[in-house]
This record gives structure tokens, C-alpha cells and sequence, in this order.
């Protein structure tokens, strides 16, 4: 099933159309020690944008600001057309204990930043980017709908939050006639599947598009990292420290080549690349909306853009999912164990429908 960028999907229980895969712009700006510099990134924007996609994912601290600077520059004169999403909550000032968190000194002084700084005088969707276990839930809530009725963003979503918040949140919206959670964006890939345990069932009951970060694992997936990474002291390389804050995280390990290693095999099979095998894997699964591909050079985002036309057989398919599964625990492990099954069931078949 071949698909395009200008092939739209609703995004959760909204109307809002957007792209199957989302440009990520945390690459935008060097200010971290990597990523693209101005020019370079105005291509990769170019190019996404003129593939016909839509929806592009930035945040107030992504590059200290210098992310959303540059798309408030890309974006003069065809801002209506995109899909602009952004976020709060890390600290802006870091003296500032005011200046992130979920509440609503920091939600409000966050906007007004981004719209100076994306140079809009709107939102299209804005996610509380990292839960804080602080803020009510009701001053949240509040907070982002009062700022929809102002114009100033137009859909709320959320990041980085136990599901039990999500739905509790969600329930509290739909009961007070407050705006909605649209959106759920989590680390999601074949090498971090647990968001199945709680999170994607969740989204889809309460009507919230998934939106995967990190759909490659930081590259893992994409065949650059070798067991020689396992144990590595110097990284000299172009993107050394982006290797280094991969190994730091604990995303290189045995385990996690072991699947690069599957993905590979697949790749190969396809005659594509891992990193389009990652993602078509991703762009694939139930709940999902749009991964996010966060490329640095115009040549990576071809590449990303190539996993809308994979087409995986059902052992591949089986494959990856063997090489990538994780346990989902108590009590879903047990729910879905034969002896359950028996003895709530029986014999009976019942067919469910969604």
C-alpha cells in the first residue's frame, strides 16, 4: 500500500487533515552541538513542504528557540496551509522556577513566546510536552481551553504522561465542555513498544492520534550503530555526539542491535533501507497518526520519505514483531492468556468491530 504526504489522516477525534509522516524540526538549528544550520534546514523544509506535507513538529526549547525562529521564517506566506505544532513546559529561563512546568503562568508566557517566535498570531496544535506532577489537571485543562477561545491555539495535545492522566484528563474535558486532547505523542518504535501496554489502547479509546517520536531509536535502527558501540570510548565522527547521547540513554544495547540486525534482513528482502523499513513499520500500526522523521540532511528526509512506499509481507511482518515484542504485564498478559479466554468465553466466538 504505497501512500504520499498528501495522502491526509485525521488527526484523533478532530477534522484536522494532516500528513502521514510529520517533519520533525528539533534538527533545525546547531545550537545543541548538532543538527542543521539555517540553510540546510530551509531545504529540508522546502523539500518536505513540496512533497505536499503538511504537519511539522517543533517545541519552544527545541535548539533553544532557534527551531521555531527558522519556521517562523520558512513558513511567511503559506503559514495557512501547514500544520504547526509546538509545546510547553521545559524551562525556558532555567533561574525561572516560573518559566516551565504545566501550569498556567508557564502555559500562557510559553504561547506568547512561540507565536513571537514561529511569527503567527496562532497555533495549530499545541501538546504539554513533559508531565510535571504538580499541576491539577483542572488548571491544565482550563488553561489550554481558554486559549483556544482566544484564537491563539487551535487543538490541545499531550506528550510524555501516564495513560491513567491522559484518560482521566480526557474524561474531565468531555464532561466540563472543555477542548479535547486530539493528539498523544510518545516514543514509539520496534525497539520501544511498550507505549502497547497502556498508552496506544488508551489513545484510540478516547479518540487521541498517536503520534510517534523517535520512530528509529535515535538511529539504531538505521544500521549505523555496530556491537563495537557496545564498548566504545571515542566516538570520532560527524555526529559523535548525537552517538554519545545515544549510548548515554541506554538505547545501544544487545537487545536493540538484535532487532536493527532483523530490520536489516528485512530491508535487504525489500530492496530498501533500514531506516524506511523502521519507519513504514511504524507509519503501519493501529493508532498510529504520523511518525515523526527527524532528519538532518536533505538526503536522510529522501530516505525517510521512501518508508511510504513499503509494502511488507506478512512473515515480515511476523518477523519484526517476534524480534521486537515486549512483555504488556499485569493484568494484560493474563487478560489475554488461554485460560481467561476459557473460562470467560468458553467455546463462544465473538467478533468485535474496532
Amino acid at each position: 500500500m504505497s501512500l504520499t504526504l498528501d495522502t491526509y489522516r485525521l488527526l484523533g477525534r478532530s477534522g484536522l487533515r494532516v500528513s502521514p509522516l510529520a517533519l520533525g524540526a528539533a534538527t533545525f538549528g546547531t545550537d545543541w552541538g548538532w543538527g542543521a544550520e539555517r540553510d540546510e534546514a530551509r531545504k529540508l523544509f522546502d523539500l518536505y513542504v513540496g512533497r505536499g506535507g503538511n504537519f511539522i513538529d517543533t517545541a519552544n526549547t527545541y535548539t533553544k528557540g532557534s527551531s521555531e525562529r527558522l519556521l517562523g521564517e520558512f513558513t511567511r506566506g503559506r503559514r495557512e496551509s501547514l500544520v504547526l505544532a509546538t509545546k510547553y513546559t521545559t524551562l525556558r529561563s532555567p533561574g525561572d522556577p516560573n518559566s516551565g512546568g504545566s501550569h498556567r503562568k508557564s502555559l500562557f508566557a510559553s504561547v506568547e513566546a512561540s507565536l513571537r517566535q514561529l511569527d503567527t498570531d496562532y497555533i495549530d496544535l499545541l501538546y504539554l510536552h513533559v508531565w510535571d506532577f504538580t499541576t491539577p489537571v483542572e488548571e491544565i485543562l482550563r488553561g489550554m481551553d481558554d486559549l483556544v477561545r482566544q484564537g491563539k491555539i487551535l487543538y490541545v495535545a499531550i506528550c510524555n504522561t501516564p495513560a491513567w492522566q491522559v484518560s482521566r484528563m480526557q474524561t474531565i474535558a468531555d464532561l466540563r465542555g472543555w477542548s479535547p486532547l486530539v493528539a498523544l505523542q510518545i516514543e514509539y518504535s520496534l525497539i520501544e513498544r511498550t507505549g502497547e501496554r497502556d498508552l496506544i489502547p488508551m489513545a484510540r479509546e478516547m479518540g487521541l492520534g498517536v503520534i510517534p517520536y523517535s520512530p528509529l531509536a535515535g538511529g539504531v535502527l538505521t544500521g549505523k550503530y555496530s556491537r563495537d558501540d557496545l564498548t566504545a570510548t571515542d566516538l570520532a565522527s560527524d555526529d559523535s555526539n548525537r552517538k554519545s547521547f545515544n549510548r548515554a540513554l541506554g538505547t545501544v544495547t544487545e537487545r536493540n542491535l538484535a532487532i536493527a540486525d532483523v530490520v536489516k534482513e528485512a530491508a535487504t528482502e525489500l530492496g530498501r533501507t533500514p531506516a524506511q523499513v523502521g519507519l513504514a513499520w511504524a507509519l503501519r500500526r493501529p493508532g498510529v497518526t504520523a511518525p515523526i522523521i527527524g532528519a538532518r540532511t536533505p538526503a536522510q528526509l529522501e530516505d525517510n520519505l521512501g518508508a511510504l512506499d513499503v509494502d511488507f509481507t506478512a512473515a515480515q511482518l511476523a518477523r519484526l514483531d517476534e524480534a521486537s515484542a515486549t512483555g504488556l504485564g499485569f493484568p494484560h498478559d493474563m487478560l489475554a492468556s488461554d485460560h481467561v479466554r476459557k473460562v470467560t468465553a468458553g467455546d463462544l466466538k465473538i467478533e468485535t468491530r474496532r
